[in-house]
């Protein structure tokens, strides 16, 4: 269905050149001079590229309808990774090109958002904390429980975290998902 630009509005999903956007922020400017215009600021749901556009008042825009599903992940195999749907438990396929972004939080039996436009999945919503086991790091420094000094961790999943000096191998952590960064212990 298509919107004219005057009512399109912030958090509506677009698409625009073949490509689905969310609408990040959207301003009517009317200069002193010339015509109006509407300045909109989107970004890609695949790459999470945000682009800058400008419109005339008289374009229109194709509003995409985006459904949310609950996946489960499951297995990895070569550079092929298995979800199960939790409403119909077919067990579907995405290539490892797909997973940029996610990959790094990925752990099995863990619930993602997969993001359905026309019937196929085009981007992946990691939950925003994830629990991660600390795999490699130096050892702790006894008695500093300061926030002062950070160290590189590697996680199961293989993802490098600055975490704090106290936090030792074998423990458990809460990484932000949006930030990639050590939220605490869990």
């Amino acid at each position: 269905m298509q919107l004219d630009i005057k009512q399109i509005k912030k958090g509506f999903a677009v698409e625009l050149d073949g490509e689905v956007y969310y609408v990040i922020d959207r301003q009517h400017v009317k200069p002193g001079k010339g015509g109006a215009f509407v300045r909109t600021k989107l970004k890609n749901i695949k790459q999470g590229a945000v682009i800058d556009r400008t419109f005339r008042p008289t374009e229109r825009l194709e509003v995409a309808y985006i459904e949310k599903k609950n996946i489960q992940y499951l297995y990895s195999s070569n550079d092929t990774y298995e979800f199960m749907d939790h409403d119909t438990y077919d067990q579907i396929t995405i290539d490892r090109e797909q997973l940029v972004g996610i990959i790094d939080y990925l752990k099995e039996n863990i619930e993602v958002t997969a993001l359905v436009y026309k019937g196929r999945i085009i981007a992946l919503e990691p939950p925003i904390f994830i629990e991660l086991k600390i795999v490699s790091t130096e050892p702790g420094i006894k008695g500093d429980t300061s926030r002062a000094g950070t160290k590189p961790a590697v996680t199961e999943t293989g993802m490098t975290v600055l975490v704090p000096l106290f936090v030792n191998e074998g423990e458990m952590i809460r990484v932000d998902t949006r930030t990639g960064k050590y939220a605490g212990r869990a």
